[in-house]
């Protein structure tokens, strides 16, 4: 009976070990990613799909190339852009800088603001000059012209049999389609050190003469938005052929600020010409398979590398990529939204990846048409990038690191512009970092510890000297800043935030706003952690930043709920501030438990924001925002129901973009955020208990993950 009892025993515990070996086995990367390939069938001008090195981004339509820019360009645009291609008009008002700022009364003092106001003719000028200036490129158009038997152009309505893959773990799209019964198929990469694009197209259209490449350079609009199709404008922008031999020819496109060279190569017989003005046609003439390389640059470059050569880096570097950092599987879950969950996390690494890793913060629609002139947000930053570290690839943060090095001096002459310390940082703006006048952005506090945070995600990455010295400027800079701007309150013996700034909420009034509750549990957590790196580097602490610290206004409370802001105490009747950012849940959810939050108010919070908020004006990132609330708060199944709210703002396309309205169907801070909340829910946070404690224990969600990080 022993003996019996024995080898059940040792069965029961085989089984065991056999469970905790399945359990821990490592996640086949190349299974999860390439289940979630993309397949297109027909011509959905929300469909389109990008290839891009997280510098340059070249996105197409159903025909693998960018064949019908009109007919998409209220959908996903077809653009090409990249981190270097930037222009400027030219000043010919002489307008100063200085003319966009205006004086507000704060504090005791004037402090200017650099901000739209419609008080003269000429402001209002100068405003919507360094508004749109500079302003991103779109490079060139690169597309197909097909013809049909009766010599008329083939449109998208021609088009048939439509099969379009896009293979995610090479960065490979296949189109295949027909005209007239005609099959063509076209293979589409972008080399990952180079901005280049590689086509190959195979089709009996070649031989028949009834297929064309065509090169169009689209004019800048200068405006809001760039969707690559302006074909002629006033400015005399040039496009000539500098060198040209029977495989390959160098373009130099000349605007007002910037040249810079496109250069095409081929295998086989074709023809290029200069058809008109900033357009140019390549034909082949040879064989029924023909290949070509575009590359586009702001330098000088020798060499262009052949089709071949970019579907090998394209190849390669994909495969590096989802092989790096960090994955998780759904697979095993019961939960209906699962299998979405997961492809919406696979398609969003693929996006911010190609669109949004470049050496500088991204702008919102990334690389794919402009919003905002094209220019980056710095609040947005912290959706745009805080992922990478948190998915075990902070490398692709620390690329854009240096940038704020490079723009700090102006910076900090922002804030002795205004009488504080230190730096503070910009909120639109450019590659050379110069503001963008704005009524509100000029006003926003939320991006100023942003610089903390990732300098604290480096730092988790590699605990070293060298990171604390490499990061220490920018850190003590941002929280000189912080520390400046808070105001000393002597009746309530506290320091304020405000007035003369508006919360992450952006529904207020700058100078009657005082006191918002992310903000302040932001400014909490900065200057605490800008004293511990003080602390790790051996130096004094900064008696002003513990001051601040120790004295900062308390989290405002109205019955048993945290206001959006100590001002408005009408926080949740008021119903235009139910609208926008819910952003008082970012207090315990973008940022970690303080000393000044009270998660029992926190949890009433969230739970009213639930039921009351407006959630049709809301943006991409409030929903992963909200999550992260709620699994911190010991909430899982909200926060699951958070990631899939049904609002128009928390669609995700079938390319993976998440969709806002016809403005914005790119809206890369939602996919980035999704990536944020998905880590933190599987990996944890500071404090956290247990394996996924953001999902719910019920059974219905079985996950396997590896490589994520843990949330501060």
């Amino acid at each position: 009976m022993i003996l019996f009892y024995l080898k059940r025993f040792a069965f029961f515990q085989i089984l065991l070990a056999c469970h905790l070996l399945l359990a821990q086995k490592k996640i086949e990367r190349k299974t999860l990613v390439t289940r979630h390939n993309i397949e297109i069938n027909e011509v959905d001008t929300l469909a389109s799909l990008s290839v891009g090195n997280g510098s340059f981004a070249y996105t197409v339509d159903a025909t693998g190339m960018q064949s019908f820019p009109e007919y998409y360009q209220h959908g996903v645009p077809l653009g090409t852009e990249s981190g270097w291609g930037w222009d400027s008009y030219p000043n010919t008002e002489n307008f100063r800088f200085e003319e966009t700022l205006e004086n507000y009364h704060q504090y005791g003092r004037e402090i200017s603001y650099s901000a739209q106001g419609k008080k003269s003719h000429r402001k209002e000028a100068a405003v919507n000059y360094f508004r749109s200036n500079p302003h991103r490129l779109q490079l060139g158009n690169l597309g197909l012209i097909l013809y049909k038997k009766n010599g008329e152009r083939a449109t998208p309505a021609d088009l048939e049999n439509i099969d379009q893959k896009l293979n995610l773990w090479t960065g490979e799209i296949e189109s295949r389609f027909s005209v007239e019964g005609i099959p063509v198929t076209v293979w589409t990469v972008c080399h990952q050190a180079a901005d280049a694009v590689g086509i190959r197209i195979k089709s009996n259209l070649i031989s028949r003469g009834r297929l064309k490449i065509r090169l169009r350079i689209p004019y800048p609009t200068g405006e809001w938005t760039d969707l690559g199709t302006k074909w002629s404008g006033e400015s005399n922008y040039t496009s000539k052929i500098i060198s040209k031999n029977e495989q390959q020819v160098a373009i130099a496109r000349k605007l007002d600020s910037l040249t810079y060279n496109i250069g095409l190569t081929w295998s086989g017989k074709a023809k290029f010409d200069k058809k008109e003005e900033n357009y140019f046609i390549l034909k082949p003439t040879g064989e029924e398979d023909f290949s070509f390389t575009c590359r586009f640059s702001d330098k000088v470059f020798k060499k262009i590398p052949s089709f071949a050569e970019v579907k090998e880096s394209s190849t390669h570097g994909w495969k590096n990529f989802w092989r790096s950092g960090g994955a998780v599987d759904f697979s095993g879950s019961t939960d209906p939204r699962a299998n979405e969950l997961e492809r919406r996390v696979v398609l969003s690494q693929y996006l911010t990846r190609l669109q949004c890793a470049g050496t500088m913060p991204p702008q919102e629609t990334g690389l794919t048409y402009n919003s905002w002139y094209g220019k980056p947000h710095l609040e947005m930053h912290w959706w745009h990038g805080i992922h990478y570290a948190l998915w075990g690839r902070p490398e692709l943060l620390e690329k854009s690191l240096p940038w704020y090095k490079k723009v700090l001096a102006k910076a900090k002459a922002i804030a002795e512009r205004q009488g504080f310390k230190g730096a503070r940082w910009q909120k639109m703006t450019d590659p050379s970092g110069d503001e963008g006048p704005s009524s509100v952005g000029s006003f926003l506090i939320w991006q100023e510890p942003h610089f903390i945070t990732y300098a604290e995600l480096m730092y988790r990455a590699n605990p070293s000297e060298e990171t604390l010295l490499r990061y220490k400027d920018g850190v003590f800079a941002t929280a000189d800043f912080m520390a400046s701007f808070a105001h000393y309150d002597p009746q309530q013996d506290r320091y304020e935030l405000g007035p003369g700034l508006i919360p992450a909420q952006e529904r207020y009034k700058p100078m009657q706003t005082f006191n918002p509750t992310y903000e302040l549990a932001y400014w909490y957590w900065g200057l605490k952690t800008a004293l511990e790196w003080k602390e790790r580097l051996g130096e004094k602490p900064d008696p002003a930043w513990q001051r601040v610290l120790e004295k900062l206004s308390a989290l405002p409370v109205q019955n048993g709920v945290y206001l959006a802001t100590e001002s408005a105490t009408d926080s949740y009747t008021n119903p235009e501030y139910k609208t926008d950012h819910p952003s008082v849940l970012g207090t315990y959810g973008m940022l970690p438990e303080t000393a000044i939050l009270d998660k029992t108010i926190m949890k009433n919070t969230l739970n009213l924001v639930w039921n009351k908020w407006s959630w049709k004006d809301t943006w991409g990132w409030d929903f992963p925002m909200t999550a992260m609330a709620a699994a911190r708060l010991g909430m899982p199944q909200k926060a699951v129901d958070a990631l899939f709210m049904n609002v128009q703002t928390n669609t995700y396309l079938k390319n993976g973009h998440n969709y806002q309205e016809e403005r914005l169907p790119v809206y890369l801070p939602g996919n980035g955020g999704l990536l944020t909340a998905v880590a933190m829910m599987c990996a944890g946070w500071d404090g956290s208990i247990g394996k996924t404690p953001g999902f719910p224990k019920d059974g219905s969600w079985r996950i396997r993950w590896e490589g994520l990080k843990r949330m501060p």
